[in-house]
């Protein structure tokens, strides 16, 4: 039985990377996408692709820093479709990679707005329509830079210790309401943010060989098992692709 078939799931982040390849597992498995992302270009080909797919979509330019820009797309989705089943939180920045005295203040602020706000922005805008309904799914996407902290990037590493907070908070209020939140930890991915880390040569991330990056495809993967079966048991929990048992139970290659 197909789960997902007919329902409706929204990515933040969604051009490029995880968040297009959720949106197009998604639209596999025969869901409605709702894609969110600042690139009107890139939107424009997703939104291409998914309609040769026979898959109805509504892709929408915006800032996830921005509530409006989160809360307009969440508007007509509810417009057009009735419900959001899935939220995926995935946009995110690594920079500014740089030494805390070094930083500069604006783009430390901003990864701050996006990295943490526009995570709070997504929940903050489907949380109320889920709990009406008394169900849905919000998958966090985390890292390891969760629980520990690497040169250069205080910036993410606290971030992305925020935003696992903000999925344990979402479990302790709104699981008993139906309501699945669960943090994906994918591991390095080979995206275009591991291209910047490569240039900084900052930090041991940062000499990693491409070989060693799992595809943004594996992380996808992984969205649509929490989106299925994986989502009750998992909530409230940071899920990692960088253990053997993560990846058995998702389907993936052992490490």
């Amino acid at each position: 039985m197909n789960l997902l078939k007919n329902k409706t799931a929204m990515i933040t982040g969604a051009s490029r990377g995880i968040g297009r390849a959720a949106a197009l597992a998604l639209a596999e498995k025969g869901m409605n996408i709702v894609a969110l992302a600042r690139s009107e270009e890139a939107l424009r080909s997703l939104g291409a692709e998914l309609n040769s797919m026979g898959v109805a979509s509504i892709c929408d330019a915006g800032d996830v820093a921005n509530f409006n820009d989160i809360e307009r797309p969440v508007c007509a989705a509810l417009d057009q479709f009735g419900d959001i089943d899935i939220l995926v939180n995935n946009a995110g920045l690594i920079e500014p990679i740089a030494h805390l005295a070094e930083s500069d203040v604006a783009a430390w602020d901003y990864a701050m707005d996006v990295n943490v706000k526009g995570v709070y922005h997504g929940l903050r805008a489907v949380i109320p329509t889920m709990q009406q309904r008394g169900e849905g799914t919000i998958i966090n996407i985390s890292s390891g830079a969760a629980t520990s902290t690497l040169e250069g990037w205080s910036a993410y590493c606290a971030s992305k210790a925020a935003v696992l907070s903000l999925t344990k908070s979402t479990h302790k209020e709104y699981h008993q309401h139906g309501i699945n939140c669960v943090g994906l930890s994918p591991g390095t991915v080979a995206t275009d943010m591991q291209s910047s880390i490569k240039d900084s040569g900052m930090n041991p991330v940062s000499q990693l060989d491409w070989s060693k990056h799992i595809p943004a495809d594996w992380v996808a993967q992984a969205i649509v098992y929490i989106a299925t079966e994986g989502g009750q048991s998992l909530s409230g929990s940071d899920f990692s692709l960088k253990t053997n048992e993560g990846r058995d139970l998702v389907g993936l290659p052992r490490i």
